[in-house]
């Protein structure tokens, strides 16, 4: 196992795998949006699915983790944000609402516990 993921804590890998398949999620649900919102609040959407694992992807590759995986933390709640808005607006029905929603909630848990445990051993 690699310095970059704790035994008992969220693995590395196990989250990417989470994060890509929440991309996936997302571009597919875009699709369904009205073509006026896909490049707006869509484009806003796909950008911050893809920036989680942009910085996913770096706290791997870099000494202090910390600031790649506080910069996907605020990625996911900007996500979150966004979802809730395409939900509300009715770009998303329910359905795809909740499983996006609970998506982005594993991969927020997964990178809180990867967090939590970089910060432990940053001191």
């Amino acid at each position: 196992m690699s310095d970059a993921t704790p035994a008992g804590a969220s693995s590395g890998p196990a989250i990417f795998d989470e994060c890509y398949r929440l991309i996936l999620q997302v571009y597919e649900d875009v699709r369904l949006f009205p073509k006026s919102q896909k490049f707006v609040l869509g484009q806003r959407i796909e950008n911050s699915s893809v920036g989680i694992l942009a910085s996913l992807v770096e706290a791997n590759h870099v000494r202090d983790r910390g600031v790649p995986l506080r910069a996907a933390s605020v990625e996911v709640e900007k996500l979150r944000v966004f979802v809730r808005v395409a939900k509300d607006l009715r770009f998303l029905d329910f359905g795809r609402y909740e499983a996006l929603s609970v998506r982005i909630d594993t991969v927020g848990r997964m990178l809180g516990g990867w967090l939590k445990w970089a910060e432990g051993r940053a001191r």
